[in-house]
């Protein structure tokens, strides 16, 4: 056995030398990066052996060797600000915003096909926009991406007719390509490249950009390229790795849970069980150590695998309390998931272990009650891609609830009817429509910081699980994703924060924390006796 590990260790450590991109490149990370030919980047295309860049104070068109950044030509700009380029197998395209007039603050896009041999123009059409800010080629139409009403256009190349439009992902969208499936933009403002379904607009995988402010951006037929305005640099970008996902932005905190039992008399309370979820290692914590105040009475595991600290009390007296605390030091990270739908596997991939466990039925899913079955068929229909199963519900969900935290954790069917819910409620809905598919979907609950990094959180957090296959268990939380941007909606799904410490994973029905999270009680009094209980997470940072 160790002489097995021994060559599947050498056979790594090898692997990882000669081909490092293929076992540590995360989708978004620099393979490889340049100085800009021009200190004013705009737009850029891939004419399958060139990098061609766009200035717009030098009113240059660059053709760049994208191995070393080289400049192996150049072109006049058409006009008088260049904004984009794209290339359609044949000829480039320019995006220009000043309509081939040089005019204070006129502006009026224009779109220019040309030769690339010396820069004939060769074509002139309207833009669909006044602002084009990038362009791209999908094999029949031209895109472009608009910073100013945040939009993203399909059009036509004849004449300039649009075809289809959605929003941009957020504001301030400068860089726009397509790698043949999917649509990618970059915005200036968030510093971050986005991953958008064509059809919609929906983005479906969000990655922080190389620089400060990116702007174009375009696809060599396996990496992405930027050109960062800030930086004036151009940057190689790994897609489609085998990193599943990528931890940021470690926190190092301490968070004291504290439980406290109240008696306010006038009797006893006789029995009480307080059961403190046990956090453990996950994709977004490391828990470094856990302490209590006082020992444990025992360590329960329920039927989902959740441990807690059980703590046995009894004879409370009239004026006593029971405080119980649990000290973890932790680490926590930003995580961000890079799924490509078309790389997840099918629903009959998906282990038996997982599906005879996260595809039961209870009183708080209901999956099999009207409401619920009703709103599946209308957001699922016969889609049959786990990933696109989950984002239709997200979809549904979100078009058909808001958030209000009201009190009470009803039913999914009734949360659903009525059209509002807490962060719990949601979850359930999503839950019960995920198992009534038949996609596994599960809960986690945290504790959260709220503000300042020394915080107290007595409201926490709850959301959802999925599971996907050659992916695993991947977050999505859809009262967070109940936003307007599809950035922001995208943000909810795959992404975790390092503001959360997630303490609890249940299917729910737990025997030990039954419906809730964090913490649990269960206590029998003598008649008429008025109990308290407290439970609340205070946050620091450790340094």
């Amino acid at each position: 056995m160790m002489k097995t590990l021994k060559k599947l260790s050498i056979a790594f450590i090898l692997a990882a030398l000669i081909f490092p991109e293929a076992i540590w490149a995360y989708t978004g990370e620099v393979m490889h990066s340049f100085p800009s030919p021009g200190k004013f980047p705009t737009g850029m295309t891939f004419d399958g052996k060139h990098l061609w860049l766009s200035d717009r104070k030098d009113d240059v068109l660059f053709a760049i060797n994208p191995t070393d950044g080289t400049v192996a030509r150049s072109l006049p700009s058409p006009a008088y600000w260049p904004t984009g380029l794209a290339w359609d197998g044949a000829y480039l395209w320019c995006a220009d915003i000043k309509g081939g007039m040089d005019v204070e603050e006129g502006y009026e896009g224009v779109i220019y096909r040309l030769d690339p041999a010396d820069g004939t123009i060769l074509q002139t059409l309207m833009a669909p926009t006044k602002y084009p800010a990038d362009l791209c080629w999908d094999g029949t139409y031209l895109w472009c991406i608009d910073n100013k009403s945040n939009e993203i256009i399909q059009f036509s190349p004849e004449d300039g007719t649009t075809i289809r439009s959605f929003p941009a992902p957020t504001s301030s969208c400068q860089g726009l390509d397509y790698d043949g499936t999917y649509l990618w933009a970059s915005s200036s403002t968030r510093d971050e490249i986005y991953m958008i379904l064509p059809e919609d607009g929906t983005v479906i995988l969000t990655t922080n950009a190389p620089g400060p402010v990116p702007m174009g951006l375009c696809f060599d037929g396996k990496y992405l390229w930027n050109v960062d305005y800030q930086n004036d640099a151009v940057y190689q970008l790994s897609i489609r790795d085998a990193e599943r996902y990528i931890r940021q932005n470690e926190r190092h905190g301490k968070v004291v849970f504290t439980h406290q039992i109240k008696n306010f008399g006038p009797g006893k309370v006789l029995t009480a069980d307080v059961h403190l979820a046990i956090p453990v290692n996950r994709d977004n914590q490391d828990v470094l150590t856990i302490e209590y105040n006082i020992k444990p009475t025992d360590i329960v595991t329920d039927r989902w695998g959740q441990q807690t600290a059980h703590y046995h009390v009894t004879d409370l007296k009239p004026g006593e309390s029971h405080l119980v605390e649990m000290t973890t030091v932790a680490n926590t990270y930003d995580v961000n998931y890079f799924i490509f739908p078309d790389q997840v596997g099918s629903l009959g991939e998906i282990p038996a272990q997982v599906k005879d466990k996260y595809l039961e039925d209870n009183e708080k899913f209901q999956m099999n009650h009207p409401v619920i079955q009703d709103a599946l068929q209308t957001a699922v229909g016969d889609e049959q891609n786990p990933y696109w199963i989950a984002r239709k519900i997200f979809n549904y969900i979100i078009d058909h609830m808001y958030y209000e935290m009201s009190g009470g954790w009803n039913t999914a069917p009734t949360v659903l009817a009525r059209g509002n819910g807490s962060c719990s409620e949601y979850t359930f809905v999503f839950i019960s429509m995920c198992r009534a598919a038949g996609l596994p979907a599960r809960y986690v609950g945290s504790v959260v910081v709220r503000g300042e990094d020394a915080s107290m959180d007595d409201v926490f957090h709850r959301w959802a699980e999925i599971y996907l296959p050659n992916y695993g268990w991947v977050p999505v939380d859809g009262s967070r994703g109940d936003r307007e941007w599809p950035r922001d909606q995208a943000m909810a799904i795959g992404h975790l924060y390092q503001s959360t410490l997630i303490t609890t994973q249940s299917g729910g029905g737990s025997e030990t924390m039954e419906w809730t999270y964090n913490s649990n009680r269960f206590y029998t009094t003598e008649p008429k006796t008025l109990v308290n209980f407290e439970h609340f997470a205070d946050w620091e940072i450790v340094e």
